[in-house]
């Protein structure tokens, strides 16, 4: 339990570094959280999951946070519920993080993800693939993860649908094979990333730092890379029909 706790405070002074005050009281609700938390731990791994699962997403952030770390220990402790916990991490960001059309995005000028989505995600991203059942995919289309940290994030063939990562670190995460279509990649660190065959197709990679990114076969018809980093980059048999560079 204190390694959920520590983990999740570190995940807090990450993005609350200048509020000392608050940091604090948000870190004594995590461990106020994390107790209730707590009273499922000697539940039978089926109701435990269940019972995690209808706290996701409606309590608080404080709650959130740790209900997302006990899944991720229930994963790992269970692997035959690897992918109903994977699945449903999935559909809580989609369901609390949606895609924003620009109107929205203008009144809404948040750049970081909030705390519990940032939280999951990252237990998403260091999911055990091969626990993965045979075709099935991860679903993170339609949705806004501007500024998210997906560093060395594993996002194979995950369907990344017209979602907004803009100045997200996707610096050395796995995307091989994901579908980007029409993604907002404006600024978002890829240095270093896996993108061999993923679909990339009318995205947004204004700006985005692909240095040293493997873009082998990748589809990049109609994808804007204005002004965007591209040294020592990969891009063999890749699709850059109409592919926007800088002149």
């Amino acid at each position: 339990m204190l390694t959920v706790i520590i983990n999740a405070y570190c995940l807090m002074k990450s993005i609350l570094l200048k509020d000392d005050n608050l940091l604090s009281k948000l870190f004594l609700k995590i461990v106020a959280a994390q107790e209730k938390v707590k009273n499922t731990q000697y539940q039978s791994p089926k109701k435990r999951l269940k019972i995690a699962i209808e706290q996701l997403g409606n309590n608080t952030i404080e709650t959130s946070l740790a209900v997302v770390h006990d899944l991720e220990q229930i994963a790992q402790k269970h692997p035959q519920y690897h992918w109903l916990i994977i699945d449903t991490l999935t559909t809580f960001v989609r369901e609390n993080s949606p895609y924003m059309i620009q109107l929205e995005l203008i009144s809404n000028p948040l750049v970081k993800v909030p705390t519990d989505i940032q939280a999951a995600l990252t237990v998403i991203g260091r999911r055990d693939a091969k626990k993965d059942p045979k075709d099935e995919q991860l679903d993170l289309s339609h949705t806004d993860m501007r500024g998210a940290n997906l560093n060395s994030a594993n996002l194979e063939d995950t369907n990344l649908y017209l979602a907004n990562l803009s100045g997200a670190n996707l610096s050395g995460a796995n995307l091989k094979g994901a579908i980007l279509s029409a993604a907002n990649l404006c600024e978002a660190n890829l240095c270093g990333a896996n993108l061999e065959g993923a679909i990339l197709s009318a995205a947004n990679l204004e700006k985005a730092n692909l240095s040293g990114a493997n873009l082998y076969q990748a589809n990049l018809y109609l994808a804007s890379l204005h002004g965007a980093i591209i040294d020592n980059a990969i891009f063999n048999g890749a699709n850059l029909r109409e592919a926007k560079f800088s002149e």
